[in-house]
């Protein structure tokens, strides 16, 4: 039975009896997403040694997470909705778990591949369903912001915590564990749920289903978008298999809409699509990811193959920014609450610019990290504040029985963009290694020079990205009060 809910968008009086604890199990989902996308990072080594990988295996420990959760995240705001939102949060918070205890005993690649592919379908669950619950029981305004906020930290959180757990559990306890540690996280919290989260959602009913033909062809369809993404930079865009993944998924995705126009009870509504906010975020997360999502990534390999520092050593650089970004992610909280979600994102946007180029500047000179922190610091900010706003702006305007299919939809956009934005920025990267080759003998030091100027382009080539992210957010027009409504704070491009 639904949980009643105001006209507002949050809760009714008393619908919502522990807000702390509701927010903490929320919170703790998307730490155990984002602790889950960096864990595994230093672990790969080990991973390759124990089941006989090879490096072509290893990177499918990392996209067959990324292609499941990319692929499955409008089917999972989809159940979010029909189904109900604690359900799903309880049922990825499950999955998450036995996937996680499964991958730590994997005696084969094929065993750890299909784990980390069944992380990636409960993180497609318990996204939306996490952030349809944060916008359906918080009152939007003030409150629905903290609460965003809070979450937004815990994702920080997670992805710095990632990399210094990865690394302690491999070198202490061994690769399973970087697996195993997730599940007393999971369980604990779908037991909570029960308890703290109301049963809202589920609108399950006549004229409301599954359409199961616009399910088969976005997640088949988003399955290949996203594997062709990840594997192009190492097969080569030119490739036969990787031109017809994309091919594939054209026709997939093409055929997606046209069964959503005719449907009687679409996956995705189409007129989701003309809401002003939603198709503004869902730009934004795919910049967002583009930039300030892929460029640790290449940070981690400048620290390494550059300036000779260990996995621990790199993971504790990222100290520094993820405790900065908390502070962005508060000043976007006290922010949104005097000025419209365009303000914010084009502070936050335009931080982050000037950050990631003073970073990309700086690193021929900062093998003592001193001359990287200005860079971190700037960009940091702007990445909190950003990442907040952009969340905030992908709820406005939805009604509360489609929360979970539009934050499955910018999701979506979000994985996407990450896939996108790693391949060209790896293009970018490999360009100077690409001008070596040709037989002939290279100086001394030519190799790594190369290597050093193309991970230097790549961060020049995420603070455009940045830039892009600005002149998106500057373009947004926030409308008179007469057009609002008193106190709203919609966007439109």
């Amino acid at each position: 039975m639904d949980s009643p809910v105001s006209l507002s968008g949050g809760p009714a009086a008393g619908a919502l009896r522990h807000p702390g604890a509701a927010l903490a199990l929320l919170s703790l989902s998307q730490l155990l997403i984002a602790l889950d996308a960096t864990i595994v990072f230093v672990a790969l080594d080990s991973m390759g040694r124990h089941l006989g990988m090879g490096a072509q295996q290893l990177q499918w420990v990392i996209s067959a997470y990324s292609v499941a959760f990319g692929g499955c995240l409008l089917l999972g705001g989809r159940c979010a909705d029909l189904l109900g939102r604690r359900r799903m949060y309880v049922t990825g918070m499950a999955l998450f778990g036995l996937a996680s205890l499964a991958g730590g005993f994997a005696g084969h690649s094929w065993q750890l591949v299909m784990a980390r592919a069944g992380q990636g379908v409960a993180a497609a669950l318990l996204f939306p369903a996490t952030l349809s619950l944060i916008n359906t029981l918080y009152a939007a305004g003030p409150q629905r912001n903290r609460a965003l906020a809070v979450w937004s930290m815990a994702s920080a959180g997670g992805l710095a915590a990632g990399a210094l757990l990865g690394g302690l559990l491999t070198q202490l306890l061994g690769w399973n564990w970087v697996l195993w540690i997730l599940v007393p996280v999971a369980w604990p919290c779908a037991l909570g749920a029960l308890r703290f989260l109301p049963a809202t959602g589920g609108r399950g009913g006549p004229g409301q289903g599954f359409d199961l033909a616009g399910c088969i062809s976005v997640t088949m369809g988003s399955s290949l978008l996203v594997a062709a993404l990840v594997q192009g930079p190492e097969w080569g865009f030119g490739n036969w298999r990787v031109l017809l993944a994309l091919a594939v998924a054209a026709v997939l995705l093409a055929l997606f809409v046209r069964i959503e126009a005719r449907a009687a009870s679409p996956l995705m509504p189409l007129a989701l699509l003309r809401e002003p906010g939603l198709r503004t975020a869902m730009l934004l997360t795919m910049v967002f990811m583009s930039s300030y999502g892929v460029q640790y990534y290449f940070l981690a390999l400048y620290f390494q193959q550059i300036y000779g520092w260990s996995p621990l050593q790199a993971g504790l650089a990222f100290l520094l920014p993820t405790a900065v970004c908390t502070v962005g992610i508060r000043w976007a909280e006290r922010w949104l609450a005097r000025s419209s979600p365009r303000t914010v994102l084009m502070g936050g946007w335009a931080a982050g610019a000037l950050g990631l180029a003073w970073t990309a500047w700086a690193l021929p000179l900062g093998s003592g990290y001193v001359w990287l922190v200005p860079g971190f610091v700037v960009a940091s900010v702007g990445q909190g504040a950003s990442w907040t706003a952009m969340w905030v702006l992908a709820g406005q305007g939805i009604d509360a029985g489609r929360q979970g299919v539009a934050s499955g939809i910018a999701a979506t956009a979000q994985q996407v963009g990450a896939a996108l934005g790693l391949a060209v920025l790896v293009m970018l990267a490999t360009a100077p290694l690409l001008a070596l080759q040709g037989g002939q003998a290279l100086p001394a030091g030519a190799l790594d020079e190369a290597t050093a100027r193309g991970l230097q382009h790549a961060e020049w080539g995420a603070a455009l990205l940045a830039l892009l992210g600005l002149a998106i957010a500057a373009r947004m027009r926030v409308p008179r009060q007469s057009e609002a409504g008193p106190g709203a704070h919609s966007c439109t491009v």
